[in-house]
């Protein structure tokens, strides 16, 4: 039995983590200040959890909830481009500032692993697909930047003071509890909200952009692999299912899910979203064992079942 820290464990992706740990057995601890995340997604497993509400930004909270932990799966963060364009600042401070101070409290506590969760976003617009890690990043806004600045903390980490530590690109992660309320939702649940209430999703741009969607089932796996894999420290490694699909296919997926025949809304382009994304998985594969195991369909069936069962839908 490990014990284990998962910041941002109130959010989506963090609270999925902290699920499967405690279904597991491990001793489980939360941080979070709930700026984004909400009690509710741990409300099933409240009783098998320590939560600590506090903020990444200061020092004396983050020792507090790194001691005496095996291992930290960091999902803390302001993740959204359009709020890092409006405010870098705090971007940063979540970010990249929140990540070198729990890596400083890692060291101090002798933490065995630190599974950081990076985002595709470090590479920008490149128009070679799919993404491989050895691509040269070129993140587009404040929040690429910041979290590809978390990376070069975790790498440095483990280069001078021998913290291992693995980074997860994240690859668009959708699933039940992601929050479509948020204005900036992710696109997936602010799809299904619509569609679900009978309205026209928007789409901003032309539609045939595309992405690589993962289950958050699958994210979920790669982190538990990340942590104890042999040969994955220092390494920074995409999460994804290696396929890309285009906003207008996933209207059209939502559709033969709700059995419905929904139009989009167009809208102009956003600055600082990304054309085209798609993972190279190989090295997941090679050094994590990881293998996705849940289609788009079946991802967003899953999804929309479980929103179907929310009062609010």
């Amino acid at each position: 039995m490990a014990t284990c820290l998962v910041t941002g464990g109130a959010g989506f992706i963090g609270s999925s983590i902290a699920r499967e740990l405690v279904q597991r057995g491990d001793r489980v601890r939360v941080l979070d200040d709930l700026s984004t995340g909400n009690r509710e997604n741990l409300a099933d497993v409240a009783g098998s959890i320590a939560f600590i509400e506090g903020s990444l930004a200061k020092p004396r909270v983050v020792r507090t909830a790194v001691a005496g932990t095996d291992y930290v799966f960091h999902q803390g963060a302001l993740a959204s481009v359009p709020r890092s364009i409006e405010d870098p600042v705090a971007t940063n401070t979540a970010n990249a500032t929140g990540t070198l101070l729990l890596l400083a409290a890692a060291r101090e506590a002798r933490v065995r692993r630190v599974v950081y969760a990076a985002s595709s976003s470090a590479y920008g617009d490149q128009p070679e697909l799919p993404k491989v890690e050895t691509m040269l990043p070129s993140p587009l806004s404040p929040y690429a930047a910041s979290k590809l600045a978390g990376e070069h903390y975790c790498q440095a980490f483990t280069a001078c003071y021998g913290l291992e530590t693995v980074c997860l690109r994240y690859f668009n992660i959708y699933g039940p509890r992601q929050d479509p309320q948020s204005p900036y939702a992710a696109v997936i649940p602010r799809f299904i909200a619509a569609m679900l209430r009978g309205q026209r999703p928007v789409i901003y741009g032309d539609g045939e952009q595309s992405r690589d969607f993962t289950f958050i089932a699958d994210c979920v796996a790669a982190n538990l692999l990340a942590a104890t894999a042999p040969n994955a420290a220092g390494q920074v490694l995409n999460v994804a299912c290696g396929e890309r699909h285009s906003l207008n296919k996933l209207v059209a997926l939502l559709n033969r899910v709700l059995g419905t025949a929904i139009e989009p809304i167009y809208e102009p382009a956003r600055r600082g979203d990304v054309r085209h994304s798609q993972a190279s998985i190989a090295a997941a594969r090679r050094l994590l064992g990881y293998e996705p195991r849940f289609s788009l369909e079946q991802g967003l069936r899953q999804t929309v079942a479980w929103f179907q069962s929310r009062p609010a839908s």
